[in-house]
């Protein structure tokens, strides 16, 4: 986008009232589609002739190039506002209405009370209208309304044409995200660009090590390492932030937002976010089920392991005591009888173990949950001992782990989708009930037995009805076409324990990598001895039991 600011001083008489005279212009993308006849050039000579033929005093120009009419937040409109509110300003004066914009409430505020209130005289030349002379005031709000349909109709046009390419698997971003660079000899093609792809690796590695966007940010800074707006100048490409104050240092967003994104596997995803309205610039991210995803459409930069398993820790955050400890466990411990997370506790005596506590029991609610409390310790030694059970199995009897864990996938997928069949079932039947109904309303309404308007307020509840039954019919069909995943993930799990040949110590990485949850029950007194069941949840397969004679010889 380009701001141009120009002055000229013309030695007439003073309408002003001794007051610079303020001449706008504004062009956006969309306007430009119109040709010549509203292009900055072509307005600031509109202006000029129309400021000098009627002897207006200094005038000076405010120009935005590039902003929608929708944007008040220009940085040009802002100035002269702010020389307005300044009282430098005597009159402004634009080619027509929908320079000064395509918000008919917003246009209202300023033509009514801002410029009015501040004694500044507006003039729209080609709407002829003159605050001063009162001409066409009556029917200015009028033309204001019609300025927003053009820019409410020409954003529907855009969406559209926007969800088609979508839909069509194309990439809907300008600008590859940073890791990649478009082929030169084909634009929509994605390739890797080596330098940033091995930060981006680097970043996900620090995540799965343990550090959190704003650690990462601050060690990237440190190393030095250009940021995807450094990068993008130094390759002579567009920068990716607007937040160019301080460009060499890494943003925490920025992390988070690389660290977040699906297309690092090698995959095209459409409509992540959305706009509440054509008028509003905020973007809302949608929820994972409702993007579009186009699998294995260029080269991945991490693989969908690492993606999976960095989600899964961004989505448990651990935070440190007030001491500044942390467990490698910290967001991973749950409470079997309440479902609560389980906190890492300080030592309070130098006796004292650190510990993990419920949460709800230590909330001061004992009477809801009791303690759980198990060490720090315990809870590694368990882990660490039934991961080595788990790559002993794994080394030495692979296939009938592999049978057994996909057993048990094929076992929890029909429990969980039994409910969900059903629900689809009977939500399908119901659409089928309510075509009946509505087509029978319609005879009805036809045969003067129901009223019009009863017609239509039964019509209304019904469709709407019908409406949200087949949005959930659409959803439930997702969940079950996703059925198979679980002798994907069972596959996954598998390639996860051939990257390591045995295991000495936990370090964050294992950890995030292979435990879903460690599960930890109330201490038990059985035969005199204090007894507690820890369950351990394995990412993608869930519980692994131990092989047996019978699971060999099936």
């Amino acid at each position: 986008m380009k701001t141009y600011s120009n002055a000229q001083t013309y030695n007439k008489t003073n309408i002003g009232g001794e007051k610079m005279t303020a001449l706008y212009c504004r062009l956006s993308r969309d306007d430009d589609n119109e040709g010549d006849s509203n292009s900055i050039v072509n307005q600031k000579a509109i202006l000029s002739k129309y400021a000098s033929d009627k002897g207006f005093p200094s005038p000076q120009f405010y120009v935005d190039d590039g902003y929608s009419g929708t944007n008040f937040e220009r940085p040009a409109f802002q100035r002269m506002m702010d020389d307005v509110n300044a009282g430098l300003v005597g009159a402004v004066i634009v080619k027509d209405m929908s320079r000064l914009g395509r918000d008919y409430l917003k246009v209202g505020f300023y033509t009514e009370i801002a410029f009015p209130d501040a004694g500044v005289r507006f003039i729209a030349i080609n709407d002829g209208v003159d605050s001063e002379s009162g001409t066409d005031n009556d029917f200015t709000p009028f033309r204001n309304i019609i300025n927003e349909w053009y820019a409410k109709d020409t954003s529907k046009k855009i969406r559209a044409v926007f969800k088609a390419k979508g839909n069509a698997g194309k990439h809907l971003s300008t600008c590859p995200p940073y890791g990649y660079k478009k082929d030169e000899k084909d634009r929509q093609k994605w390739l890797i660009d080596e330098e940033a792809a091995e930060t981006v690796r680097e970043i996900f590695s620090l995540c799965i090590k343990g550090f959190g966007p704003t650690q990462i940010a601050r060690i990237l800074t440190e190393r030095g390492i250009d940021t995807p707006t450094v990068h993008n100048r130094k390759c002579g490409l567009p920068a990716t932030s607007l937040k160019l104050q301080a460009p060499e240092i890494w943003d925490t967003e920025t992390v988070k937002r690389i660290l977040e994104n699906l297309q690092y596997c090698g995959h095209t995803v459409n409509f992540t976010t959305k706009k509440k309205s054509y008028k509003s610039k905020k973007k809302v991210r949608l929820p994972r089920e409702d993007w579009l995803i186009f699998r294995d459409t260029h080269e991945a930069i991490v693989d969908e392991e690492t993606y999976e398993t960095v989600q899964r820790i961004r989505s448990a955050k651990r935070r440190p005591t007030r001491m500044g400890e942390m467990s490698v466990f910290s967001g991973l411990v749950y409470c079997a009888e309440c479902g609560k997370k389980m906190y890492l506790c300080r030592c309070t005596t130098s006796k004292q173990k650190p510990y993990f506590n419920c949460s709800t029991y230590r909330k001061k609610t004992k009477h809801l949950c009791s303690s759980h409390q198990i060490t720090v310790e315990a809870v590694e030694k368990i882990v660490l001992s039934d991961l080595r059970r788990v790559f002993a199995m794994a080394k030495e009897r692979e296939k009938e782990l592999l049978s057994l864990l996909q057993s048990n996938a094929e076992k929890e997928s029909r429990k969980q989708l039994a409910a969900q069949k059903l629900e689809k079932e009977t939500a399908e039947r119901r659409v089928q009930a309510l075509d009946n109904i509505i087509r029978n309303l319609y005879e009805d309404k036809v045969n003067g037995t129901l009223s019009d308007e009863r017609f239509r307020k039964l019509s209304i509840e019904y469709e709407q009805e019908q409406a949200a039954l087949t949005e959930r019919i659409r959803k439930l069909q997702e969940v079950l076409s996703k059925a198979k995943e679980q002798s994907d993930n069972v596959s996954r799990f598998m390639r996860l324990i051939r990257k390591y040949t045995e295991i000495e110590t936990l370090t964050p990485e294992i950890v995030r990598e292979f435990i879903e949850k460690v599960i930890v029950h109330e201490r038990q007194k059985i035969d005199g001895k204090r007894v507690q069941a820890v369950e351990i949840i394995y990412n993608c397969v869930g519980v692994i039991p131990t092989l047996t004679e019978s699971d060999t010889a099936a």
